[in-house]
């Protein structure tokens, strides 16, 4: 039976292909667009425009992009404020055609991921599904030193992009397990290195999703 389009993406490594920015972790765009070529011909990416023709969408204060991949029919959306470098949003008044341009790539990039190309980047996975991990090496004594002083000294708080950490609570409001059977929760923790204070946060946030799920 063949693969659906979701596990046929899912089960693609995408780890070489990344780079680090300010704590995150980012794909790129043309490779993974190369990728989901390969594997489907017929696959399309759309740039949504305002009505008044812009590529971009604002709300006189900042700004935002609204993209699409279709694979097969099935078309996700994927919505993404222009941000700046440190991946805050920039006022309306100073977004200029360059960061449009970066936060449509990124947003198509994240489109993608919806159809499973990457998506455990943005689960915080290491690994993709169909990907053995490699066996554990016992630690040197050298690490063994450094981990005893990291535990004397917490890392400092790595926060992630607010797209990301909301889906992250709202998997752990509804329960979901991640891929390796844990809670989302605890993912979140040893990725940012959160304190106390971040995750008194993250369990308030958590229980407002709950109570919206309730409602809903």
């Amino acid at each position: 039976m063949d693969k659906s389009v979701f596990a046929t993406l899912n089960a693609v490594n995408c780890n070489e292909h990344t780079e680090k920015k300010n704590g995150l972790t980012y794909l790129s765009w043309a490779w993974a667009w190369a990728e989901v070529k390969k594997r489907f011909p017929l696959a399309t990416y759309t740039i949504y425009e305002n009505p008044d023709g812009w590529n971009y969408f604002t709300d006189g204060r900042t700004c935002w992009v609204k993209t699409g991949v279709t694979i097969d029919g099935l078309e996700h959306i994927e919505y993404l404020p222009v941000m700046d470098y440190r991946n805050a949003s920039i006022p309306a008044d100073k977004v200029t055609s360059f960061d449009v341009n970066k936060a449509i790539q990124r947003s198509l990039t994240k489109a993608a991921a919806r159809h499973g190309l990457g998506l455990y980047i943005y689960a915080g996975e290491d690994l993709p599904e169909d990907e053995p991990e490699p066996k554990a090496k016992q630690p040197s004594q050298a690490v063994k030193a450094r981990r005893k002083a990291a535990d004397r000294e917490p890392e400092p708080y790595q926060p992630m992009d607010e797209d990301t950490y909301w889906k992250v609570v709202e998997c752990y409001a509804r329960g979901i397990a991640t891929k390796t059977g844990g809670n989302y929760k605890d993912a979140w923790i040893k990725m940012t290195h959160a304190g106390a204070e971040q995750i008194a946060k993250f369990d308030n946030d958590a229980a407002q999703v709950r109570q919206a799920i309730s409602t809903n």
